[in-house]
């Protein structure tokens, strides 16, 4: 006996802040004090978590050799003798695809309830409900029975629809799950007690009796001969009325139950339900709260709203507030990145002190975060939450391939699965990626340059590379082309076909060998999920290739791999259920603002507030006490820290409803010391914020100068484009930067429908058409040119819209260019179309070479030069001064710059609009005649051959809004037009 048989119901806690672990460990070994070594053996104790199991196994296991109390969960309290009498629970997984199906037809039926895309997580919430029905011993007739004749009928769809799953809930109907057989477990184990009551101790430690078969089994251990109830972090501070208070029966108008969001709430039910008060409960003893006086701060904050009148009254008589938050600091950063460097830089000052420290947060983004900020100093975290599957490398690649299965393969897509690391990988990934990895570079260099938006077995068979990797040009062409199934298959084919299809990617060119997919940690966790979903997919209902995709990152988001790096021995992150087992030197509880801390409510999308009232299940306030419950252990411990972002990425934050209270209390208590002991902890958090922003204080450094380098001679080119003599007026630096230092922009993976493409498309379709008209007399009209223009947009644009988009542009356009084009041909023949062209000038080793769009020829000889603008084209004034590509055309055909003709005399040159307003613009030739033109060409390029010369930056832009493709190379924003360019002589 280690208990007095008197005291009944038994009940004993620990206060916030103590470890609870420790102190439950301890205080049993005092107790079996003087019994025999293997009294303590016959001791059930129930814990909460799995965790905290772990964790009382490992304190045993550290004070020497000796028996160790059975230790089970709470969601398991089933002896070995009842456990044989109870059926195995159907698999988690099963039951959620049985409950796919059933919604999927829910979603066929009610047109717009939801997008398909949530179908397996309306399946998963569906399942949470059922599961919560058993918890909470909810029978499926009292929901049945909800009234809602006086609500929307989206409510009334959803009572209907849970109408069909009501036998899952009967004792003939399918397997139980999990959460049925716990409650079966319960009362069948308080029934057996009943009948035969243990005389050994039978303990349930940790939890709060949130759960309603939890709390049943709470209620019935407590009133065993030798059984207690352990609760942790209970305020021993609280007033008796308080307490009364929290379980008061008056009912609200927000169908809540008073004080149900006040972290005591689910204690104050439990005490209610023993007939017990809060003196019966004793202290555990072995475990002493850390912070008193700060215990005594936050008990008096978290005060239920109705009553914080108690502020003015009790709050004079709290201890001194500065002693309370000595250890205590406040951080508000301006934002979350901040938030997390400066919690990492004081998780590296505890790793560098041996001081142990975790941080605690609900915020995955935050700790994501602060792990990346930790990376910089070499500090691995152990983060109990690890690293969700599907962001793990298997998992992405699966999420890849899965997407192959339904989506169009695109150029970005393609290279994003061939740069996976697993890609190719086989058994042996140095071997098998070798050739893989030289020619992903050059596809990737040919669809930059050439663009191949959307590959196909075709495209990728015509690369210039294919001859040289045949058998990986093979299986990219086999493998991950033309994917996309729009069939609708059973659950099990599709399992069958994305994981062959996978393991073909790993396998590579060589067709064997996918050992590298399920390989590691998070290879091995992939594996346990699509085994499992192979055999539970004879469950699931037929579905099309996106609900698959769909269904499948829904269930792989709930796996979790841990890292398998080695982790720092004192440096760890906890979610707020961890943190409830866990001690630490420095608490630090991180992303303190609404929203976060505590979470939103998640939308229910079968029962509204008032019908779960009704029904007597839970209400978002639950999880808001919980959590509540959670802060305040987690801010008694011995040092503290609480941060928050002032900012998130969109609009400023509201701080957590907690930290409100305990700050707006310490402001309204001058007389304790509390807005002296407030900037205090607030003075530390800026101190920490002011080495952040030390740390990532940029190196000033002088802004740089305009540019205008000066190559040697022997550097500069000798060569250029007829159209790259407007950029070498306009912007010098750009001809430097691409003959001189020989770069060229990156093009976009994904060809996008641009000007450029536009252009390309216009004149490739004109050609053709121009030489039809030419070779076989056609006339020009309208209809006609419009054909031309649609067959080669069906040919080179394969983007639907924009095809769609250009057609209607050049339908605006297409009667009067077919006017124009009679009066073109009227004055001479259709000649040649796309003629290449090249001058030399001899004087200074130059070549300039060009392509005329079309020359006509008339009956005496003379040139007509046409040149097609899809934008506006230049006027007169630009074409005089910058714009001079015509005008220098003109001269190399009066030059004799074209094999196809002799030099002959230029009757006429036009720029031939096809933009919005189409129309024609004549070249100035009487202002400026070929000769001269090229005169000035040659002096021109005499001074950009002259070292003197420097390539300046922006010379003439014809707009200050106007880009470059060098602008990030020249530091354009670190000077202006205003400032003169900084001549550099290179050598």
């Amino acid at each position: 006996m280690i208990f007095d048989d008197a005291q009944s119901p038994r009940l004993f806690a620990l206060p916030p802040g103590a470890d609870f672990p420790a102190a439950l460990a301890a205080g049993l070994r005092a107790r079996f004090a003087g019994h025999p070594a293997e009294a303590i053996a016959r001791t059930e104790l129930m814990v909460n978590t799995q965790r905290m199991k772990r964790r009382l196994e490992l304190i045993f296991a550290e004070a020497g050799s000796g028996f160790l109390p059975r230790i089970t969960l709470v969601t398991d309290p089933a002896d070995a003798r009842l456990r044989a009498r109870l059926p195995r629970p159907v698999p988690s997984l099963r039951r959620r695809l049985e409950l796919t199906g059933l919604v999927s037809g829910l979603l066929d039926q009610a047109e717009g309830l939801a997008p398909r895309a949530a179908l397996y997580d309306l399946a998963d919430s569906l399942a949470g409900l059922m599961d919560e029905m058993q918890i909470e011993n909810v029978a499926p007739e009292t929901i049945a029975a909800l009234d809602v004749t006086d609500q929307s009928g989206h409510w009334e769809r959803a009572l209907q629809f849970l109408k069909i799953v009501q036998h899952y809930f009967d004792a003939a109907g399918p397997a139980p799950d999990a959460a049925a057989l716990q409650r079966r477990a319960v009362e069948m184990r308080i029934a057996d007690w009943q009948d035969n009551p243990p005389e050994h101790p039978v303990i349930v430690a940790g939890s709060t009796g949130s759960r309603g078969t939890t709390h049943a089994l709470m209620l019935a251990v407590a009133r065993l001969p030798q059984g207690a109830v352990i609760l942790p972090g209970f305020d021993f501070d609280m007033p008796r009325h308080v307490w009364d208070q929290l379980t008061d029966d008056l009912p609200r108008k927000d169908h809540t139950q008073p004080g149900e969001d006040h972290p005591q709430f689910r204690f104050a039910r439990l005490l209610r339900d023993l007939g017990a008060s809060p003196p019966d409960v004793a202290d555990w003893g072995y475990g002493t709260a850390p912070a008193p006086a700060r215990n005594a701060l936050v008990s008096l904050a978290l005060r239920p709203a109705p009553v914080t009148d108690q502020w003015l009254t009790e709050g004079p008589g709290l201890p001194d507030l500065s002693d309370a938050t000595r250890e205590v600091t406040l951080l508000e950063a301006p934002d979350p990145r901040r938030e997390a460097v400066a919690i990492a830089m004081r998780l590296r000052a505890a790793a560098e002190t041996g001081q142990s420290a975790a941080l605690i947060t609900p915020d995955r983004n935050l700790s994501r975060q602060v792990s990346a900020a930790l990376d910089r100093w070499g500090i691995v975290a152990d983060d109990s939450a690890g690293l969700p599957a599907q962001m793990s490398p298997p998992g992405r690649l699966m999420r890849q391939v899965a997407q192959l299965l339904h989506t169009p393969l695109t150029a970005e897509t393609l290279l994003a699965l061939l740069k996976h690391p697993l890609c190719h990988a086989g058994d042996d990934p140095t071997e098998a990626r070798s050739a893989h990895t030289r020619a992903v570079p050059k596809l990737e260099t040919h669809i930059r340059r050439k663009g191949m938006p959307y590959p196909d077995p075709a495209q990728i068979g015509r690369w210039p590379e294919a001859e040289a990797h045949p058998d990986w040009t093979a299986w990219v062409a086999e493998t991950l082309c033309d994917k996309p199934d729009a069939a609708t298959r059973p659950l099990s084919e599709w399992v069958a076909t994305h994981i062959a299809l996978s393991e073909a990617v790993v396998a590579g060119s060589a067709g064997h060998g996918a050992g590298a997919l399920w390989d590691k940690e998070a290879g091995r966790e992939l594996r346990r999920i699509m085994t499992e979903l192979e055999t539970e997919a004879p469950h699931g209902t037929t579905l099309g290739a996106r609900d698959y995709a769909d269904l499948f990152g829904a269930i792989l988001s709930r796996g979790e791999v841990r890292n398998p790096d080695t982790v720092h021995p004192h440096i760890r992150i906890w979610g707020t259920i961890e943190a409830r087992v866990m001690g630490a030197d420095l608490m630090i509880l991180g992303g303190l603002n609404e929203g976060t801390w505590p979470e939103m409510p998640k939308a229910d999308p079968w029962l509204n507030r008032r019908m779960r009232a009704d029904a007597g299940l839970t209400l978002p306030e639950r999880r808001i006490g919980l959590s509540a419950h959670d802060f305040q252990q987690a801010v008694a411990a011995r040092e503290v820290w609480l941060t928050r972002a002032v900012k998130s990425a969109d609009a400023d934050t509201v701080p957590s409803r907690w930290l409100n209270r305990v700050t707006n209390l310490m402001k309204g208590l001058p007389e304790r010391g509390g807005p002296d002991a407030l900037d205090a902890m607030r003075r530390r958090g800026t101190d920490w914020l002011a080495q952040v922003h030390a740390l990532e204080r940029p190196i000033l450094s002088a802004p740089a100068r305009r540019p205008s380098p000066k190559p040697p001679a022997s550097a500069r080119p000798r060569e250029l484009r007829l159209t790259q003599v407007k950029t070498l007026i306009r912007d010098p630096y750009t001809i430097y930067a691409r003959k001189v230092l020989r770069l060229e922009p990156l093009n976009p993976l994904m060809q996008a429908p641009d000007a450029l493409l536009r252009g390309i498309v216009v004149h490739d379709a004109l050609k053709a058409y121009g030489e039809v008209m030419r070779d076989h007399g056609v006339p020009p009209t309208a209809a006609s040119f419009l054909e031309a223009i649609e067959r080669e947009l069906a040919r080179a644009v394969p983007f639907p819209l924009a095809r769609q988009l250009w057609q209607a542009r050049f339908a605006r356009i297409a009667k009067s260019f077919a006017d124009e084009e009679q009066a073109r041909q009227s004055r001479a023949q259709l000649a040649r179309f796309e003629i290449d062209g090249a001058a030399t000038l001899p004087a200074l080793g130059f070549t300039l070479k060009t392509r005329a769009d079309r020359i006509d020829l008339d009956d005496r000889s003379g040139a007509h030069l046409y040149d097609y603008k899809t934008g506006k084209p230049p006027g007169e004034k630009e074409q005089l001064y910058f714009d001079k590509q015509l005008l220098l055309t003109a001269a190399m055909v009066e030059m004799g710059a074209f094999r196809e003709f002799e030099p002959r005399h230029i009757a006429d040159a036009r720029f031939i609009g096809l933009g919005a307003s189409g129309g024609e613009v004549s070249a100035p030739l009487e202002k400026a005649p070929p000769r001269e033109v090229w005169a000035g060409l040659e002096r021109l390029i005499a001074r950009y051959l002259d070292e003197s010369q420097g390539f300046t930056a922006r010379r003439a832009m014809f707009s200050d809004t106007d880009r470059s493709d060098f602008d990030h190379l020249s530091r354009l924003g670190e000077w202006d037009l205003a400032d003169d360019p900084l001549a550099e002589v290179l050598e």
